[in-house]
């Protein structure tokens, strides 16, 4: 492994992992309340464009990374629509 993939799957696992404590507090509380869903509804879809990115250049910590962060993402963005309270 060169010095740039270890900066790859460092960066990757930053900021893959800074998602976890919110769609764990989500999961646990159901409390959607402070999530946005524009914001997560646009950042689905930059992800999905990351991961399309990665696969094409072939890039694997893009593409581990961006899997992962669209899975947390999309569980984030299902809870917002399903627990969100309809007024």
């Amino acid at each position: 492994m060169t010095s740039i993939d270890l900066i790859g799957y460092v960066a990757a696992t930053l900021t893959t992992g800074s998602f976890v404590p919110q769609a764990w507090h989500t999961f646990r509380t159901r409390d959607v309340s402070g999530i946005s869903l524009g914001m997560y509804s646009v950042f689905v879809a930059g992800s999905v464009l990351w991961l399309s990115y990665g696969l094409m250049i072939a890039a694997v910590p893009v593409v581990i990374a961006n899997a992962v962060t669209l899975g947390l993402a999309l569980a984030i963005l299902a809870m917002k629509l399903r627990y969100s309270v309809r007024r």
